[in-house]
Parts: structure tokens; sequence; C-alpha cells
């Protein structure tokens, strides 16, 4: 292939489609991390009410320590996606 534009694309488009060659579904991944991470924190709000209401603290705990370490990976891998773009 060469460098050259063949197809005649808007430069644009080009780069558009050369980005995403290199970073395919980034689009999709950052949603599917906004998603688990919204989910996580709903999760650990539910779990953080349980704990303040003191139903169950040995079996409640546990569930609320894993749903903050979804949100925090969720966090850390967004950011992560977002500095591969720059």
């Amino acid at each position: 292939m060469t460098k050259s534009n063949p197809q005649k694309l808007s430069p644009e488009k080009y780069a558009r489609l050369k980005a995403e060659a290199k970073a395919p579904y980034k689009g999709l991944r950052q949603f599917m991390y906004i998603g688990f991470g919204a989910s996580g924190l709903i999760g650990a709000f539910i779990f953080l009410a349980q704990l303040l209401a003191g139903k169950d603290v040995a079996g409640v705990l546990p569930n609320f320590a894993l749903q903050v370490g979804v949100v925090a990976l969720m966090v850390w891998l967004f950011r992560l996606e977002q500095g591969k773009s720059s």
C-alpha cells in the first residue's frame, strides 16, 4: 500500500480511519468502562446503605469492597485508555 491517499478520502476521514486502525473499538471499550463503573458505583451505594443500616455487616462488607474495587479498576482502565490517545 502506498502512503498517498488513493481513494481520495478527505484528510479528516483518513485520519479518523488511521486512528481506528491503531486502536480498534476504543469507543466501545470506553463505553464499557463507563457502564461497568456506573454499575459498580450503584452497587457500592446500595451496599454502603446496608452497612450504615447495620444489616449483616460480615456479609455486606466484602461485597462493598468488591464494588469499590470494580469502580477503581474501571477508572484506572478509562484513564489508561485516555493516556494512549495522547
